[in-house]
């Protein structure tokens, strides 16, 4: 049976207390929520690969810290990026830069919404904390 789900505000902060750490990765969402459509990223120093979903788009929120993205534009190099199974995803592309890009530094309560197709990247130089939302395109 399908059933929905509540994440308080105060579940949300209790969170966002946990100490930062070095690196890339998702701050782990309590018992009950984990099946909700979101996740909350943390990068602390770090710079992605340029990449394209072509088949989501990725709806950001930053809660914490200050992260910098770059979209729309050309990715160059593009190839697919490889499943676990190292099988190639054509849904998947990633690449070497881009070019012609916008550049956007996203803040506390900012919000970036990238459809699918575009290109896009993003870098955190010290500890940023945002909510993704991955919706189907």
């Amino acid at each position: 049976m399908i059933e929905a789900r509540y994440f308080s505000q105060s579940a949300l902060l209790e969170l966002l207390r946990e100490k930062p750490q070095q690196g890339r990765r998702m701050l782990p969402l309590p018992a009950g929520v984990t099946e909700m459509p979101f996740g909350i990223l943390e990068d602390s120093a770090v710079e992605n690969a340029p990449e394209i979903h072509r088949r989501e788009g990725d709806l950001w929120q930053c809660l914490a810290g200050e992260v910098t993205f770059l979209v729309n534009g050309e990715l160059i190099g593009a190839t697919k990026r490889a499943r676990e199974d190292g099988s190639s995803n054509p849904d998947e592309l990633v690449g070497e830069r881009i070019e012609d890009g916008t550049t956007y530094a996203l803040r506390p309560g900012d919000w970036l919404w990238i459809p699918p197709g575009v290109p896009h990247q993003h870098v955190a130089s010290a500890t940023a904390r945002l909510v993704i939302i991955k919706i189907r395109g």
